[in-house]
């Protein structure tokens, strides 16, 4: 599984920098975040140092916008119209599922609902160039660095405790429990037992 290849590279690759690029935009936001808020700020949504929302888009902004390496306009403008309608896509489907943003563009100007704004999609551009041109490349040399066992090994671990992070805090945002569910649970493993036993 690891060594199939996807859009020119292997899923080793792929996990590995998603889980890097993952880091790397936690750390990047709760920097920030902390600056402007005077005080520590965990940007992720669970608890670990980990905001997939990076990892997507550092993996998938690759993925799109390597073909125009070296074009810096034109990586430029592809990243920012690119990565803002990703937040935007992002920012609708967080609406529906959880009635609110974990981020808020209104005091910003040129913003759209809170969901996205000029300030950001600017910004965008600068990171596509800096992901395709110079990022991509380091973090590819780093994966590099260490064996292909080791690599896996490290990313099962760090995909699994990412994996979990995220589905606890998931159900608690969307308020499940296994309590809530317990007595439908209970009651198909009943069916499937007297089906199969």
């Amino acid at each position: 599984m690891w060594t199939k290849q996807m859009f020119g590279t292997d899923i080793y690759h792929i996990i590995a920098s998603f889980m890097i690029y993952s880091m790397i935009g936690w750390l990047v936001e709760s920097v920030y975040m902390s600056v402007c808020n005077r005080k520590i700020t965990n940007r992720g949504f669970a608890k670990g140092p980990f905001c997939p929302i990076y990892g997507f888009g550092g993996v998938l902004g690759y993925l799109i916008l390597h073909p125009l390496e070296g074009k810096y306009i034109q990586l430029y403008v592809a990243g920012a119209l690119i990565a803002t309608l990703f937040e935007f896509l992002v920012g609708k489907l967080m609406l529906a599922l959880f009635g609110q943003l974990w981020w808020d563009y209104n005091e910003k100007p040129f913003n759209y609902k809170g969901i996205i704004c000029l300030e950001s999609t600017i910004a965008w551009g600068f990171y596509a160039v800096i992901i395709i041109m110079f990022l991509n490349g380091k973090i590819m040399g780093f994966i590099d660095r260490y064996s292909y066992e080791a690599g896996v090994k490290v990313c099962t671990v760090l995909a699994l405790a990412a994996f979990f992070d995220v589905l606890f805090h998931l159900f608690r945002a969307l308020n499940w429990s296994a309590a809530k569910y317990r007595d439908k649970i209970k009651e198909k493993y009943e069916m499937f037992r007297a089906r199969w036993y």
